[in-house]
């Protein structure tokens, strides 16, 4: 059995090993989602990641609601991301960007007062992060089935623009509640047209947005995020199995470089699900690499990969307060405590002033 150490051929890259820094929304871009001079040196300072999966990135002003995260839907977007991805490089690091829509998650006060996207006419419960503070979320209106073609055009815009920075291939964020995920699931998703009601339509808007994106930057470089079990942001299925498989089956024929499921389990300690964990019947449908995510420690990662589910890990908040996350877990070593004040703050303090073990100590 490998272990969370060796390499791992994930498309069209080899991760030279199998502890993977999961996507993270920091909040140091500018209040135009430009990327920041700042983030070169976080993102260079987790290069030791075997691959890391940027922040969630907006493929548009449209799906994007988060104070100060970033975009890949302009020029001026691009061109800043690419002395980040070249830092990463630098130090000898790969890096993928996630392609973010966050539906219905969008305050109107990022869009000018109109209101945000989603399948159905549904609110998420709990407030939005806006400029102006917490806010209640608002209803969204459907998506119109003849909006999806242009839709599909941000994706492809957002993927090209990821390339010319330098990214080594791009994740579709289809979890944790966002757009995507609105789709996928039956309490957020009432169409009665060809992406609502049964599985398979319900799974066509991420078929389409994969087949668009990997048509552009090549499936071996194209991953997708699902998190098939629970509640996300007031989302969820009331059979994970009946529409989550046939996604992962859609995906292998679309030959994507490699699948991440986020899946919390009973006593997570960033989100919990009563609901059972759909990867060991994910991995029937799916033979690329698996990369599961939330709530695991090196002990637990390696006997996920022990039985033959996971294929690697992807790991979060451990990664905030650890910039040498592998090497941590590769000699036992303490991991630092993150500060949950700072994840979102703008500038240094808990982003790049994490420090790495001692020479010595590593």
């Amino acid at each position: 059995m490998p272990t969370l150490f060796d390499p791992l051929r994930l498309g069209a890259i080899t991760a030279p090993n199998r502890v993977l820094m999961a996507p993270l929304t920091r909040g140091r871009a500018s209040r135009g989602h430009v990327p920041q001079p700042i983030m070169a040196a976080y993102y260079a300072q987790r290069a030791s990641a075997g691959l890391i999966i940027s922040e969630a990135t907006g493929i548009s002003q449209e799906g994007l609601g988060w104070p100060f995260a970033p975009g890949l839907w302009s020029d001026e977007q691009a061109e800043a991301w690419v002395p980040v991805v070249a830092a990463v490089h630098a130090a000898g690091g790969r890096i993928f960007a996630q392609l973010w829509h966050m539906g219905r998650i969008v305050h109107p006060d990022f869009l000018g007062g109109a209101k945000p996207v989603s399948a159905s006419a549904t609110t998420a419960p709990g407030q939005a992060h806006t400029y102006a503070g917490k806010q209640d979320y608002v209803e969204a209106r459907p998506l119109d089935i003849a909006e999806i073609p242009r839709l599909l055009a941000d994706y492809e815009r957002a993927t090209r623009n990821a390339l010319a920075a330098g990214f080594d291939g791009v994740q579709i964020h289809a979890a944790n509640g966002y757009l995507i995920d609105q789709f996928l699931r039956d309490n957020s998703n009432f169409r009665e047209d060809a992406y609502g009601g049964a599985p398979e339509n319900r799974i066509r808007l991420l078929r389409e947005v994969t087949e668009r994106v990997a048509g552009v930057a090549g499936a071996d470089r194209t991953a997708v995020r699902l998190s098939p079990n629970g509640n996300s942001q007031g989302v969820k299925d009331s059979a994970p199995e009946t529409v989550f498989v046939p996604a992962a089956r859609a995906l292998a024929d679309i030959g994507i470089a490699f699948l991440e499921l986020r899946e919390p389990g009973p006593d997570g300690t960033f989100g919990r699900s009563e609901q059972p964990k759909v990867s060991p019947a994910i991995r029937s449908a799916f033979a690329a690499p698996l990369v599961l995510n939330s709530d695991y420690t090196g002990a637990t990662a390696q006997a996920a990969l022990d039985s033959g589910i996971a294929d690697a890990i992807s790991f979060g908040r451990p990664f905030l307060a650890n910039p040498d996350l592998p090497e941590r877990l590769r000699t036992g070593a303490p991991l630092n405590a993150d500060v949950m004040a700072t994840w979102y703050s703008q500038g240094a303090e808990g982003y790049t002033d994490y420090a790495a073990m001692e020479p010595a100590a590593a």
